[in-house]
């Protein structure tokens, strides 16, 4: 018997929302700043740099770096400071950050919990 997919499972709309944010934020990027996808290349995984903490401990603090690098949060304050101030590079920035971001979710990477490297707040909704 086949089993079908409930498409508002938790982890299911994390990844669908994750491909929004990545899309978005390349179709985005495109439209403001084209042929400029060189710095996009190279900045792309500059947020993964959080990661170097978990080499030293997988307790709370290297779960926190990460996260701050990992949420949402801080790329859309950088894009509305951009906006306002008429900012080229923050607002280039802000959509590489979000993008990238969109991109280690829709791979199933999400915001960590203290302790364990792989527990995330998407595998957590997986197993919801």
């Amino acid at each position: 018997m086949s089993q079908s997919v409930n498409a508002t499972r938790p982890d299911i709309l994390l990844h669908l929302e994750a491909l929004v944010f990545l899309t978005a934020g390349c179709i985005a990027y495109n439209r403001l700043y084209p042929g400029k996808w060189g710095l996009f290349a190279l900045l792309f995984l500059v947020p993964d740099v959080s990661l170097l903490p978990y080499l030293l401990s997988k307790g709370l603090p290297a779960a926190s770096i990460y996260n701050i690098f990992h949420s949402y949060v801080f790329p859309l304050a950088l894009g509305l400071f951009a906006w306002t101030q008429q900012s080229v590079l923050a607002g280039e920035v802000s959509l590489i950050w979000m993008a990238h971001i969109g991109f280690d979710r829709a791979l199933g990477y999400g915001l960590k919990y203290p302790g364990e490297f792989k527990h995330t707040h998407v595998q957590s909704a997986a197993s919801a």
